[in-house]
């Protein structure tokens, strides 16, 4: 069974290193992030020179790799070959290759650390290759952290740097940024550098230093239409019309689609208590009030009338019965139709 990639970088922090990494997923960030610390760590500076290979998979073959990987280190105790965009090796996938690397992991060098970085894509869970991998191998998928999750993830990354935040704070930032980690994670750093000290972040930093105003955002959005605050959304999606790139339509109306899938979620489950149904709908339990000022709101009819206006306003985003409509035009339309 692949390894969790948080489990990976507690390992290599204890200076514990296997032979053979491959690292594979939808999710670059956590690839590039046990790549880099093998890079930084495994050997000290000094050695490097001699003993750390980096190699691009466009430029190599799996021979080329694993002649690299079976030579002995110079006046070292180890080396470390790493191939990056491992998912352009050419023979990778095809039995020569396949099969050149399963003889390897039948007897690794003990003195090299391998690391193949393969982003976006995953091997056939089904050829003997993934088997012989997750057997033999540190064997790691990098999946995308899905978006009921990004709130705790946020948090967690905070707290591992000694910061807390605000749950409007943290939802703001998930909402608006969304589960591109790479951006997220950079973001997240540039404010950090403006603190000397660890502090709770709140909204008003989350504007003051990267940039979503606090009033007028996703999170803004969702909360004017669960109180059906005709006029603060009014006052939302025109600022939104003034920064369209700031605000494109596709993920809005995919927070939307999944604000009022939860609405349909408390309906079904009017029997459950808020804790009980925040864990059913895997939002933190201080959001619940208003879900359940929402589901008063939106009897299950309209829920379900409003989930029916979010697709054909998806479509229209991608230019399907549009009309000649353009984004901000689409977004005033369907917020009508939701409040109304």
């Amino acid at each position: 069974m692949p390894n969790q990639p948080e489990a990976v970088i507690k390992e290599l922090k204890s200076g514990k290193y296997a032979p053979v990494y491959f690292l594979q997923g939808e999710e670059p960030y956590f690839i590039d992030q046990i790549t880099d610390y093998i890079e930084e760590h495994a050997i000290p500076e000094h050695e490097k020179g001699f003993n750390q290979i980096m190699m691009y998979g466009k430029d190599a073959t799996m021979n080329t790799v694993l002649t690299n990987a079976r030579r002995f280190p110079m006046m070292a105790e180890r080396q470390v070959v790493i191939v990056k965009e491992a998912q352009n090796l050419p023979d990778l996938g095809k039995e020569a290759g396949d099969n050149l690397l399963i003889n390897y992991l039948s007897n690794p060098l003990p003195s090299t650390i391998l690391v193949f970085a393969h982003k976006y894509k995953v091997l056939d869970g089904r050829k003997a290759l993934a088997k012989e991998l997750d057997k033999k191998a540190v064997l790691v998928k990098s999946a995308k952290v899905p978006e009921y999750k990004l709130s705790p993830w946020i948090e967690a990354y905070l707290k591992g740097k000694g910061f807390s935040i605000e749950p409007k704070a943290c939802q703001i930032i998930a909402e608006s940024i969304g589960n591109n980690l790479e951006v997220l994670t950079n973001e997240i750093d540039k404010m950090l550098i403006n603190f000397s000290e660890p502090v709770q972040i709140d909204s008003n930093h989350i504007q003051q230093f990267i940039g979503i105003n606090k009033d007028y955002n996703n999170f803004e959005l969702t909360k004017a239409l669960s109180f059906r605050d005709v006029l603060k959304a009014n006052k939302i999606i025109h600022y939104f019309s003034q920064n369209p790139k700031s605000n494109p339509l596709i993920p809005i109306i995919a927070l939307l689609y999944l604000h009022f899938s939860r609405l349909l979620m408390v309906h079904a489950n009017k029997s459950l208590g808020e804790r009980e149904l925040a864990g059913k709908l895997k939002v933190n339990p201080y959001f619940m009030k208003e879900y359940m000022i929402a589901s008063k709101n939106y009897p299950l009819g309209k829920v379900i009338d409003n989930i029916g206006y979010l697709k054909e306003a998806d479509l229209r985003s991608k230019g399907i019965d549009a009309n000649g409509m353009n984004e901000a035009e689409i977004l005033k339309e369907l917020v009508f139709k939701l409040m109304h």
